[in-house]
């Protein structure tokens, strides 16, 4: 699998929102992640697959 099929679409933000809170996602493309301002969570993309558990996710306060 090359890197551009690796690569994250941010149009899938269209669709997608944050499992604890509902609320949008941003992308963050530093560090590959789905962030949730509301929900102070990242959440990791792997292989270009964006990973929704909230087990997965960090905490972002301390950003």
């Amino acid at each position: 699998m090359t890197d551009a099929e690796k690569a994250f679409d941010p149009k899938m933000l269209e669709a997608l929102v944050c499992p604890q809170c509902h609320g949008v996602l941003s992308y963050n493309a530093e560090r590959n992640e789905l962030i949730s301002k509301a929900a102070h969570l990242a959440y990791p993309i792997r292989g270009g697959i964006p990973v929704l558990l909230i087990d997965e996710a960090r905490s972002t306060d301390k950003d």
